[in-house]
């Protein structure tokens, strides 16, 4: 699907993230801004016209759900959105401050302060038209045959867009110290395959023709032209959305790596000229295999090279440069591009103002440069201290549980115990920074011929680490990042500065609810090494069954309970949740909480005194109201359906109904009893880590 300009930002195709008093207090390192302490759970959150054992969802935030929203800019409202809104409004400052008096050029604040600046022209923009990817445009129409195609395709996928298919560098899932090359499928402009086949898509796939043929219109062609070049890429994204995999299909690492050297590729696909390819992205001597993620795809892409009208694949590179670059020209595309992605899309109604969607983009090409500022003057150390120590007991309580299994031989324990000891740990912001010294960004350029040039910075980058060692010390997530991930080919978990403020981590606030917010979080990400994908990579980031067969089939009829459980759930009617493209994040949230809960208990013992109830819930409920408390989220339906069809998260809601079900530690705390919704008999439970 379009937006996703950096193609070689391929880490993050691996890793899987967790993501939906008034006193003041001074951090060392924060320049001694004061801001004001947030409860650690505010009571105006609870809706006690609920029962929390037959829905402990609207119990627990029903009171935030009707105080929050969706704001009319967005097309959901969540904890993780008002944490994302707060960093936004201390990353403005850091922005403006950098725009006003940018510095060096080459230093940090100037790349930053320049970029930012000339995003927020919208005056300039609207000048150039488009101007900006004009000359891309011409080169494309230049194209007579189609051994011209590979070069201009390739000087298109050097800057982020282009389509057809996905080419990236990253760890090889078998011999994970090393970098390799992958190809994969790609090159639609809907969100997923289903939307150009499945009837209840219909009315979106219209509106998807009308968009692209308003799209041609902005770029010069007129009226039955524009409505032929709509036509063509509409009927060549739906072969391509054909020969694709789905998204559950998608999630086995296994069914998707078929490495093969470099002579069989070019010999496989000859219509793709991939001699061409790799010799102007400049890695033709670097390339002696590469990892086709799923060939079925690109055999079709290279029979419809042949057969498919040049005149087609012509408007089809066009409409991706225009596609992908509509947001960053003048005010007719950005509004175009808003109206069908976010609009019809998402339900959004109205777009975000300019320095949004500036910083935006900001953080999307320069993200780690803006987080390196963001965390000198907001992150405290002492916090990154205390997540630290809960890593390191969250990693113990998961040691014990995995020694008391009943259902897993000695020999696996064995071999999950040494991945669980070789994780890695990373929180707050990288040891070591990223150089870009070599990035040229200007206020004399336009915001898309800097955007370019970031694209370009990054997808060198990436390409350069080819015949390296691998780098283990890189981070796949910004710091200023309101999220959390785990990556099975570093086997590492990663926590942001970002995340660690309320309602994740709070230093003001009680272990209790420390231990249900970030404590879970840490115990959702150890677990993602050992979820339905995690659990086929070994200690050293490999993909390896580390398995019996036994232990692996017993695994198996494990997560299919909790499979078959989500598939039960209807968040719209007609709609249910898709239980095979969630499982990996079900398992996750069901061991975090797990891990999360034991891991309090430990603290306690460690402390010897067991905590006073607070605002008359005991330390076990306030573990619970945290956990709720983190996934609170408004959801517009458009919306709504988009992410049930696309996204490997469960809705909000689920997360929290669905594994506290399984708990007898909830409902002990909360003294429920059988027969309530909220329990699940111990026949149905679903128990895995």
């Amino acid at each position: 699907m379009k937006k996703e300009l950096l193609v070689f930002s391929a880490a993050a195709v691996f890793m899987v993230s967790c993501s939906n008093n008034n006193e003041q207090r001074t951090d060392e390192n924060n320049n001694n801004n004061q801001e004001e302490v947030v409860p650690g759970f505010d009571l105006s959150n609870l809706d006690t016209t609920y029962n929390p054992c037959e829905d402990f969802y609207h119990y627990a935030i029903g009171g935030w759900l009707k105080k929050n929203p969706v704001p009319e800019t967005e097309s959901r409202w969540s904890s993780f959105s008002i944490l994302a809104e707060n960093n936004r409004k201390k990353l403005r400052g850091i922005l403006e401050e950098a725009a006003e008096n940018p510095g060096e050029k080459g230093s940090t604040k100037q790349l930053v302060g320049d970029f930012y600046k000339v995003a927020l022209d919208s005056n300039k923009a609207d000048k150039l038209g488009y101007k900006p990817i004009q000359p891309l445009l011409e080169e494309i129409d230049a194209i007579k045959d189609y051994t011209q195609i590979p070069a201009v395709y390739a000087k298109l996928k050097h800057i982020g867009t282009g389509g057809l298919y996905g080419f990236y560098v990253t760890n090889d899932l078998k011999k994970s110290d090393q970098y390799i090359s992958y190809l994969s499928q790609g090159g639609i402009g809907l969100p997923d395959k289903d939307y150009y086949f499945n009837e209840k898509y219909a009315e979106i796939k219209d509106k998807y023709f009308i968009h692209v043929q308003r799209v041609f219109t902005l770029i010069g062609c007129e009226g039955e032209s524009a409505q032929k070049a709509a036509k063509d890429v509409l009927n060549f994204e739906t072969k391509l959305a054909e020969a694709s995999k789905d998204r559950v299909l998608l999630r086995d690492p296994s069914q998707n790596y078929h490495k093969i050297s470099k002579e069989e590729l070019i010999e496989k696909y000859p219509n793709l000229d991939f001699p061409t390819i790799f010799q102007e992205f400049g890695v033709a001597e670097k390339i002696d295999s590469i990892v086709v993620g799923q060939p079925e795809f690109l055999e079709t892409l290279n029979a419809l090279m042949e057969k498919e009208n040049i005149e087609v694949l012509k408007n089809y590179l066009k409409w991706n440069v225009a596609n992908n670059y509509s947001e960053f020209l003048s005010t007719d595309f950005v509004m175009e591009d808003f109206d069908f992605y976010q609009r019809t899309l998402r339900g959004i109604d109205k777009i975000k103002p300019r320095w949004k969607r500036a910083m935006d983009a900001v953080n999307s090409s320069l993200g780690q440069p803006l987080g390196k500022l963001f965390v000198e003057k907001y992150f405290s150390e002492e916090s990154k201290q205390y997540v630290s120590n809960m890593v390191d007991n969250i990693r113990d309580v998961f040691k014990e549980r995995i020694q008391q299994l009943d259902w897993m031989s000695d020999a696996t324990k064995e071999k999950a115990l040494e991945k669980l000891s070789t994780f890695t740990k990373k929180i707050g912001y990288p040891d070591k920074w990223r150089d870009y010294s070599g990035l040229s960004v200007s206020a004399d350029k336009s915001f898309a011929e800097n955007i370019m040039a970031c694209n370009s910075f990054n997808i060198d980058y990436r390409i350069n680490k080819l015949g390296k060692p691998v780098d283990r010390s890189e981070w796949g997530m910004n710091p200023q990042t309101v999220n959390a991930y785990y990556n099975p080919l570093n086997n590492e978990i990663v926590f942001p500065a970002g995340i660690l403020q309320p309602p994740f981590y709070n230093p003001n606030a009680d272990d209790a609810i420390n231990y249900g917010g970030i404590g879970t979080v840490i115990g959702h990400e150890f677990t993602h090494g050992f979820d339905d994908k995690g659990s086929k990579f070994d200690a050293y980031g490999n993909m390896k069954n580390w398995w019996t067969d036994e232990d692996r089939a017993e695994f198996e009829k494990r997560i299919q309970v909790i499979i078959d459980q989500f598939n039960e759930f209807e968040p719209i009617e007609g709609v249910h949740v898709n239980g095979e493209l969630t499982i990996g994040e079900n398992i996750a949230d069901l061991g975090g909480l797990i891990l999360g809960y034991y891991a309090l208990q430990k603290k306690i013992q460690k402390d010897g005194q067991e905590p006073e109830p607070i605002d008359g819930f005991t330390y076990k409920q306030r573990f619970f109201l945290s956990w709720a408390q983190v996934w609170a989220m408004n959801i517009k339906e458009e919306e709504l359906k988009r992410l049930i069809a696309t996204n490997p998260h469960a809705p909000s809601q689920y997360r929290v109904l669905g594994p506290l079900a399984n708990l007898d530690e909830f409902r002990e705390a909360w003294g429920c009893k059988p027969g309530d919704p909220m329990v699940r008999t111990d026949s149905l439970q679903a128990k895995v880590w």
